[in-house]
């Protein structure tokens, strides 16, 4: 498990989400069920949609119970987003079981999980800004701009992806450590939401 290896896969992702560029197409995830590269694909397709999700939602013509409706499923969608991070940490956590970390071990504030949620997303902004700079019958102006911004997605994905295989390595060897922390979300738990625990009295 690396960089490249979790890359390749969002990249796939994407590319398998364009084939119908459709947010109501259903994940064909063709990874075994307890594969690291299952939690990879799902991830990146959970992105994947909400990306345009979140094109969809700002249409100046969009009616307002279907911006409702996109609001809600965007907010599922970050629940699920979340819900499977924490399962990429959770396998994680379990490669590393037998590592003893080293007395002057650090912990990371990022686990490797959170950090590949950030790899999945820039794999997208660079996605969109391919076709902005491929884009037909657009200004010199707009493809130029584009590519600026590109180059710097660019090297961004570099710096991430090394950034990711230094703290496996660094964990690996004892130097750093991972713990499993929950995002504890809120707003959809009825239980603690105010709105929603006032409203069901």
């Amino acid at each position: 498990m690396n960089a490249t290896f979790a890359n390749d896969l969002f990249r796939q992702s994407i590319q398998d989400y364009h084939l119908t560029d459709n947010v109501d197409t259903p994940v064909n995830n063709p990874f075994a069920a307890d594969a690291i590269a299952f939690l990879l694909y799902q991830k990146n397709w959970i992105d994947t949609v909400q990306w345009h999700l979140e094109d969809l939602i700002r249409s100046p013509t969009i009616r307002p119970d279907e911006l409702v409706a996109i609001k809600r499923r965007i907010d599922q969608s970050n629940q699920d987003r979340t819900d499977t991070v924490e399962q990429m940490d959770g396998w994680f956590f379990e490669q590393f079981l037998g590592v003893t970390a080293k007395p002057a071990a650090r912990l990371n504030s990022e686990t490797p999980a959170w950090l590949l949620d950030r790899m999945s997303i820039l794999q997208l902004k660079i996605y969109h800004f391919r076709e902005q700079v491929d884009r037909p019958s657009v200004s010199d102006e707009h493809r130029r701009k584009a590519e600026q911004k590109l180059a710097v997605l660019l090297e961004q994905e570099q710096d991430l992806a090394r950034c990711f295989d230094e703290l496996l390595d660094d964990i690996r060897s004892g130097d750093r450590y991972m713990k499993l922390y929950r995002q504890m979300k809120m707003y959809n738990d009825p239980t603690l939401n105010p709105v929603l625990y006032s409203e069901a009295k």
